[in-house]
C-alpha cells in the first residue's frame, strides 16, 4: 500500500514539474529563441495610439505608438513584438517582466511613478467629454455632469477625472470600444476620453463631443519602463529625442490619425461579418480547443491523483487533498489566472506565455472539480468489488486500476463531459491576458468594425455549436458503453 501511495506522489510531482517547466519552451529571452526581441505592452483599442486594422487580409496592430516602438527597437537592434492586453494589466505585466516596456498613451502620474519609471514625455493631449448627439448642448460645463453616469477607461487618468465629478456614478471598463457601446445604448451618459482618441469614434455620428471640458488642461504621454532598468530608459530617451528633433513624432501622429479615420463603421449583417472575418474565428477556435483539451487532460490526471490522496486513509494527506480542492473551488478562476500569469513571474521570476498560463489555470481549476467527481464515482462502486478482487490475489493498487476505476469511470462519464463543456466556455477568461481565443478575436473584430454586438453573437453561436456537438458525441459514447455492458 505504501508503494502505491509513493507511486501516486511521484506521478503528481512529475505532472507539477511538467506544468512548471512549460515556459522553458517559449519564454522570452531563453536560449531556445536567441533572436533579441523587445516586447512592448499595448492596449490596442486606443486609436490613433494603437489599434487593430486589417491590412492585406491580415490583422495588424498599428498606430503612432507602434511606430515609436519600432524606432526604439531598431536603435536597440531588436525585433519589436507588440503584446496586446487590457490597459489595467499593463503595469502588472511590466512589473513582472512579461513586457520590456509599455507604450499605450500612458500618462506618467505620481502614483504610477511609485511602481514604474517613465521616459521623457513624447506627446501632449487634452481631455474631452464624449456624449450622444442629442446631449451635445446639454453638457455645456463640467458642473452639468454632476450626478450623471460617466464612463472612463479603467486605470487611466480619465478615470481619475470622472471620479472627481460630484455625485457622479462612474463605470470603469478595460476597453474604450466597450465604453462607447455603453454610451450608445444609454447605460452611461458621457465618457471622459482623450481628444486624439475620440476622433476615431465620432466619425459615424453616433457619438460626438460636448462643450464641457475637464479642468485638467492636458495630459502628457510617456513610455513606461520597469524600475531600475536605467540602460533601457536611457536608450528610449535617446530615441525619443531623435524622433522629436526630426519631427517624426508629429509625422507618426498625423499618419496614424489618417489611418484611424479610414476605419469605416461596418453596416454589414452578422453573416457578412462572419464571412469577412472567418479566419479570425478559425484561429480562435483552434486555441480555444487546445486550451480546453489540455486543461481537461491535465485536470483529469491531477484530479484522479487528488481523489486517491483524499481516500488514502492518511490524515495529513487527506487534509492536504481537501485543502487543494476547497481552495481552488472557493476562489475565482480569474484570480487564479492573475496569480499564475503575473504572481509567479513576480515571486519566482518564471514568465509563462498566455497559452501556458491558460493551460495551467484551467488544469488546476478543473482538477479540483474532477477530483470530487472521481471520489464520488469510486465511492459509489460496491465495496464488495474490492473485497472480491483482493480475494483473487490482487493488490489494492491493481484492484483499483482493473476493477474499481473502470466501473467508476462509466458512472462518472456524463459528469466528466459536463466539465469539458464548462471548461470550453470558461476558457474565454484567458482572453484577459491576451490569449488569442474566440473571445479575444471577437473583441478584435469589434474594434476593427465598430460593431458592438455582432462579433459576440457570432462568438456565442460558435461556442454553442462546439458544446452542443461535444454533448452529442459524449452521449453517443455513453450509449456504446452501456451497450457493451449488456453483451
Amino acid at each position: 500500500m505504501k508503494k502505491a501511495y509513493r507511486f501516486t506522489a511521484l506521478v503528481l510531482t512529475a505532472v507539477i514539474l511538467l506544468l512548471a517547466g512549460l515556459p522553458m519552451l517559449n519564454a522570452y529571452g531563453t536560449e531556445a529563441k536567441p533572436q533579441k526581441k523587445l516586447v512592448v505592452g499595448m492596449s490596442a483599442d486606443f486609436p490613433p495610439y494603437e489599434f487593430h486594422k486589417v491590412i492585406n487580409g491580415e490583422d495588424k496592430i498599428v498606430g503612432f505608438d507602434v511606430e515609436i516602438a519600432k524606432e526604439i527597437a531598431k536603435d536597440l537592434n531588436a525585433e519589436m513584438v507588440p503584446e496586446d492586453m487590457s490597459f489595467d494589466s499593463l503595469l502588472p505585466a511590466l512589473q513582472s517582466g512579461r513586457v520590456d516596456l509599455v507604450l499605450s498613451g500612458m500618462t506618467p502620474t505620481d502614483e504610477r511613478r511609485k511602481s514604474i519609471d517613465f521616459s521623457d514625455v513624447y506627446y501632449h493631449s487634452k481631455q474631452v467629454i464624449m456624449v450622444r448627439p442629442e446631449d451635445k448642448d446639454k453638457y455645456s460645463t463640467m458642473a452639468t455632469l454632476k450626478g450623471e453616469k460617466l464612463g472612463a477607461q479603467k486605470g487611466s487618468i480619465q478615470e481619475e477625472i470622472a471620479q472627481k465629478v460630484p455625485n457622479a456614478s462612474v463605470t470603469s471598463l478595460d476597453k474604450i470600444s466597450d465604453l462607447v457601446l455603453q454610451l450608445r445604448t444609454k447605460r452611461i451618459n458621457a465618457v471622459v476620453i482623450e481628444d486624439t482618441v475620440a476622433k476615431g469614434y465620432t466619425l459615424d455620428g453616433t457619438v460626438t463631443l460636448a462643450k464641457a471640458v475637464p479642468e485638467d488642461e492636458g495630459a502628457e504621454t510617456a513610455v513606461g519602463i520597469r524600475k531600475g532598468n536605467t540602460e533601457l530608459l536611457a536608450s528610449v530617451n535617446k530615441t525619443l529625442a531623435r524622433l522629436k528633433a526630426d519631427g517624426s513624432i508629429e509625422k507618426f501622429s498625423t499618419e496614424a490619425s489618417a489611418l484611424s479615420a479610414d476605419r469605416q463603421v461596418s453596416s454589414n449583417s452578422i453573416v457578412d461579418i462572419f464571412m469577412k472575418y472567418r479566419s479570425f474565428y478559425v484561429t480562435g477556435i483552434g486555441y480555444t480547443l487546445l486550451l480546453s483539451a489540455l486543461g481537461v487532460l491535465f485536470g483529469f490526471i491531477i484530479g484522479l491523483i487528488i481523489s486517491l490522496l483524499r481516500m488514502s486513509g492518511v490524515r495529513i494527506i487527506e487534509w492536504l487533498g481537501t485543502a487543494y480542492v476547497e481552495i481552488l473551488r472557493g476562489t475565482p478562476m480569474l484570480v487564479q489566472l492573475m496569480i499564475i500569469h503575473y504572481g509567479v513571474a513576480l515571486t519566482l521570476g518564471v514568465n509563462f506565455t498566455p497559452l501556458q498560463s491558460g493551460i495551467i489555470t484551467l488544469s488546476l481549476n478543473s482538477s479540483a472539480y474532477l477530483a470530487e467527481i472521481f471520489r464520488a464515482g469510486i465511492q459509489a462502486v460496491d465495496r464488495g468489488q474490492m473485497e472480491a478482487a483482493r480475494s483473487l490475489g490482487m493488490g489494492r493498487g491493481k484492484a483499483m486500476r482493473h476493477v474499481i476505476l473502470p466501473q467508476a469511470f462509466k458512472s462518472i462519464l456524463p459528469a466528466i463531459g459536463n466539465e469539458f463543456i464548462t471548461i470550453i466556455k470558461e476558457s474565454s477568461i484567458i482572453s484577459t491576458i491576451g490569449m488569442v481565443d474566440i473571445m479575444y478575436q471577437a473583441q478584435v473584430i469589434k474594434n476593427i468594425t465598430y460593431e458592438g454586438l455582432s462579433p459576440f453573437v457570432i462568438a456565442a453561436a460558435i461556442y454553442f455549436v462546439m458544446t452542443f456537438s461535444l454533448s452529442k458525441l459524449l452521449g453517443l459514447w455513453e450509449r456504446k458503453l452501456r451497450a457493451s455492458d449488456h453483451r
